[in-house]
């Protein structure tokens, strides 16, 4: 989708800019830490249990997705033109493939990355999907990337930030890999959760005449929330040094 610079704001998208400003506000109100953390409590007890309990880790997986904020930017981008559910299936496959890779494989062979760089690299796939959405590659570079591609590789760099989190809080390796397969079935629930309410808002807002020019409003909104993320975790990279 390729936008054209939108003109002056009519009175109906300064009403839409209200709703821009309260995702921007409720997203810089949350730690910027916790954008792949373990709570406080989640942490104490994955490090007091032993044993298989999938239940609990299934719970401990849907509550991770539909609190990751991060997750969730990244997904309103990568649906946000997709209108047939063919499409949508495909592409939340391929970002949950690259999750489910790096979250297992991550957590089971000990691979840690630093947490502050791997939530910069989460910040720009949010970046990246929004200049995909405003049609900016187009624009500077005359060609389209291929964004099925784009959707697992940073699908990896969502589940490494999460392998790397977990990594910090030591499961105990009876029932490991069981509780990690438990962990990330919540995880995909959780996903379909936070698919399931986006596409029904989408749907919505997709009746109204102005949702074109209300996307390019909502898409500088989500590329600004990932510049801001990234921001957040390059200053705690160099502050914690």
């Amino acid at each position: 989708m390729i936008f054209k610079s939108p003109g002056r704001a009519g009175p109906d998208r300064r009403l839409w800019a209200l709703p821009c400003l309260v995702l921007a506000a409720l997203t810089l109100g949350a730690e910027p830490a916790t954008a792949h953390n373990v709570t406080e409590g989640d942490a104490g007890y994955i490090q007091e249990i032993w044993g298989v309990h999938v239940i609990p880790f299934m719970y401990l997986g849907a509550k991770h997705m539909v609190t990751g904020y991060d997750h969730i930017l990244f997904l309103l981008g990568v649906v946000f033109f997709l209108y047939r559910m063919k499409d949508v299936a495909i592409y939340v496959s391929l970002f949950a493939l690259g999750h489910s890779i790096t979250m297992l494989a991550g957590v089971w062979f000990g691979w840690g990355v630093n947490a502050y760089v791997i939530d910069a690299i989460i910040g720009l796939s949010v970046v990246y999907k929004a200049l995909d959405n405003l049609g900016a590659y187009q624009r500077w570079f005359g060609f389209q990337p291929n964004t099925k591609a784009a959707t697992l590789i940073f699908g990896l760099a969502h589940g490494t930030g999460l392998a790397t989190k977990i990594l910090d809080y030591d499961i105990a390796e009876d029932g490991l890999l069981w509780n990690l397969l438990a962990f990330n079935v919540g995880v995909e629930i959780g996903q379909i959760l936070a698919l399931a309410v986006i596409l029904i808002v989408m749907g919505f807002w997709r009746k109204s005449p102005r949702f074109f020019l209300q996307s390019y409003t909502a898409n500088v909104v989500i590329m600004s929330l990932g510049f801001m993320l990234m921001g957040y975790q390059i200053t705690g990279y160099f502050v914690a040094a």
